[in-house]
């Protein structure tokens, strides 16, 4: 329900301003996106207006010469689209700075903090690559709660500097999910989508889809992100191990590499 909400709103329909709680919506994510194109680092285009949304703002009024009240209203919004018509089919500042953290980034994986999420259906599985990426040197969180928002929270308080989750499908299909809206995409997440879904499609022999998706756990989370949705169960338990050492050997080659974007 509170998805089709924020469905519901467009940018105009409501001011838009720092709140607590914060406010989310489409409409967020729209003005997001509109100051990510123009150069004003709003953060991810995850539909929340945060701290990183509100400083955006006020850069861009400050900038454009208009009333710095922090407030996404009509005066703002005229200016805004103006501006984002000239400068359409800008890659968001935000998407452009995650691409250059991962060429930054350590290339190892010992003492990387990792969260690695399960939502009640697949714990063996969860802890085996658990056990697989401790004995690699990461640094390891477990999270088992059922809800998505409640791992986000947890995996950012952890400062975890990526986010690998397993859900079990009842039927045959396989998924490997990144966060991906229109106009922006997690660069990192969609690099250990393709790693994840390239190591098992050779390990298993199988065909798994990569997704770009905007599912609470995806957006929620402040690091490179994916969901593998993997199935039919009894494979899967059957092949627990092997996917167990598979998936952490994915995420090995993806820190050692995290820029590349392999074939998928």
């Amino acid at each position: 329900m509170a998805a089709l909400v924020e469905a519901g709103y467009r940018l105009g329909d409501r001011n838009l301003y720092l709140h607590s709680p914060m406010m989310r919506g489409d409409d967020v994510a729209d003005l997001q996106l509109r100051l990510g194109g123009l150069g004003f680092d709003a953060g991810r285009i995850d539909g929340v207006f945060g701290p990183d949304s509100a400083r955006a703002l006020l850069d861009f009024q400050r900038n454009t010469g208009l009333a710095t009240d922090g407030i996404a209203g009509h005066h703002t919004l005229v200016s805004l689209r103006q501006l984002a018509a000239r400068h359409s089919g800008r890659t968001p500042v935000a998407q452009v700075r995650e691409l250059e953290r991962l060429r930054q980034a350590q290339a190892r994986l010992v003492d990387r903090r990792v969260a690695l999420g399960q939502f009640g259906s697949c714990a063996a599985l969860a802890g085996a690559v658990a056990r697989q990426l401790r004995a690699r040197g990461a640094q390891v969180i477990s999270l088992d709660h059922p809800d998505e928002e409640h791992q986000a929270r947890t995996a950012n308080g952890f400062d975890a500097e990526l986010y690998l989750g397993l859900h079990l499908e009842r039927d045959s299909s396989s998924r490997i999910q990144y966060f991906s809206t229109e106009g922006f995409q997690s660069e990192g997440g969609l690099r250990l989508a393709r790693r994840c879904a390239t190591a098992l499609g050779n390990s298993l022999a199988g065909s798994y889809e990569i997704q770009g998706m905007r599912l609470p756990i995806l957006r929620a989370t402040r690091m490179p992100a994916v969901l593998c949705s993997l199935g039919p169960p009894s494979r899967v338990v059957r092949a627990t191990g092997y996917i167990a050492e598979t998936l952490a050997a994915a995420v090995a080659a993806w820190v050692d590499d995290p820029a590349s974007l392999p074939e998928g």
